[in-house]
């Protein structure tokens, strides 16, 4: 009669791996079930409760701004003004070019579009009176 192996066989380790491996991916399963839950949950919110959740945050902001007193305000836009003379006198003359040139890029297109907008506006009006 052979003798009795003690401790784990090579069976049993086998057994055990493959355990240790449907658990993880009963985990992994888990975890993406509950991530797919949580945006089924997200994409479900109506619109109303968008709103009503937009309207919570608005009037926590109108609460917010009616304690901040008018000294707290003026500190504060005072911090901002000096935070953007900090950020002019830290940019490079190039950079300052780049700035100017995307401003008159910007008010060259505001100008084409206002162009464009007078110019239906006044086809649209002449079909009106014909």
């Amino acid at each position: 009669m052979p003798k009795r192996k003690r401790g784990v066989t090579w069976d049993d380790a086998r057994r055990q791996q493959a355990i240790r491996n449907v658990k993880g991916e009963l985990l992994k399963l888990t975890k993406k079930e509950t991530a797919y839950f949580q945006l089924w949950q997200k994409v479900a919110r109506t619109e109303e409760q968008i709103n009503s959740l937009l309207t919570v945050m608005a009037q926590r902001d109108q609460n917010r701004r009616a304690e901040e007193t008018e000294e707290q305000r003026n500190r504060g836009l005072s911090h901002m003004a000096q935070r953007g003379l900090e950020r002019k006198t830290e940019e490079t003359e190039e950079q300052r070019n780049s700035r100017l040139s995307d401003m008159a890029q910007r008010r060259k297109e505001r100008r084409a579009q206002e162009i464009r907008r007078t110019k239906e506006w006044s086809i649209v009006k002449t079909r009106r009176v014909t």
